[in-house]
């Protein structure tokens, strides 16, 4: 049976959630993430299997791994491996396969709620006796009737479609592979230029992987393009927003806010001038996981690896 080598930040008891799903037989061995070079690749030269959480690996450990089969990621992301190594080297690297959509569309509509409803400000004043500080009449909104525009429409951005709709909201998105014609009527979506979408919009939200052609795809020019009254939304990855271009937007009120789960500097820098901003809502890149995300992950994961085991194809390679 295979040998599997799991590198990752996870807490044991988290970990676990995942590894439960190993099928009989299988030889998992889970070391943390951040152990020197010299023992990482010591433990990869005899490995079948690759599974990391983050998606982080050195080209040294990659070039010492003989025999993998594989390289499972337990994230969507993969901007933090070298793919090109990797297909050099004749060695898959396949993501989650969208197991952590379901967390990752939640927390994107749950920041459009909260920002929409000013939640953080209105917990604050209630317990500061401020019972009814805002006028919620005046400067608070709804996502019914709202136009909703998804840049990027892979598994995370079809689940917030349908969850967006399902408060009635107009879904427009773009990308460049458009979806098939019966997803699209399924979704109830429609597919327009990134420019068109920007204009339309009063949510523009971000699904899309980091790369360099969605690297700074939000930046100086496409956010003059955006309502002055648009709220941006960004749960994939921060440098695919040029932050800068977007302090400044957000200081002079060329869109309305912003609610971002990522950020170019992760952790960020205790001065970026973000956090002085009363229009921006912030999570700390924490969208995808939830509790509820390991067993998905795990059952996903192991289940591409028996699939290589038994000599197919791996699912949602990269």
């Amino acid at each position: 049976m295979p040998n599997v080598l799991f590198l990752t930040s996870l807490a044991t008891e988290t970990a676990a959630l995942l590894t439960q799903h190993a099928p009989a037989g299988y030889d998992v061995a889970v070391h943390p993430i951040d152990l020197p070079h010299e023992q990482q690749i010591g433990l990869v030269r005899d490995a079948d299997f690759l599974i990391l959480f983050p998606g982080v690996i050195s080209d040294a450990v990659l070039r010492s791994a003989a025999n993998l089969k594989l390289i499972q990621l337990v994230s969507a992301g993969f901007d933090r491996v070298n793919v090109a190594l990797c297909r050099e080297l004749g060695i898959p690297v396949a993501n989650n396969g969208g197991a952590n959509s379901i967390d990752v569309a939640e927390h994107t509509l749950a920041l459009i709620l909260a920002f929409y409803r000013r939640m953080g400000e209105m917990d604050h004043n209630v317990r500061h006796e401020r019972w009814k500080a805002i006028d919620s009449g005046a400067t608070t909104y709804t996502i019914h009737g709202k136009t909703a525009g998804l840049i990027g429409l892979g598994q995370i951005g079809r689940r917030t479609a349908r969850l967006l709709a399902a408060f009635g909201a107009v879904v427009l998105y773009y990308d460049p592979y458009p979806a098939p014609p019966a997803v699209e009527q399924e979704l109830g979506v429609r597919r327009v230029e990134l420019d068109e979408l920007l204009q339309q919009s009063d949510i523009v939200s971000l699904h899309v992987p980091l790369n360099e052609a969605t690297r700074g795809i939000i930046n100086a020019r496409t956010l003059a393009r955006m309502k002055p009254t648009a709220l941006l939304v960004n749960t994939c990855r921060g440098p695919v927003v040029d932050e800068q271009a977007l302090i400044a937007a957000l200081q002079q009120r060329q869109i309305a806010g912003a609610a971002l789960d990522v950020l170019e500097q992760e952790p960020p820098d205790p001065a970026n001038p973000l956090f002085q901003l009363d229009n921006v809502l912030l999570t700390p890149h924490i969208a995808g996981v939830t509790y509820d995300t390991w067993p998905r992950r795990g059952e996903f994961i192991f289940a591409n690896l028996q699939r290589v085991w038994n000599g197919e194809a791996p699912l949602a390679v990269v």
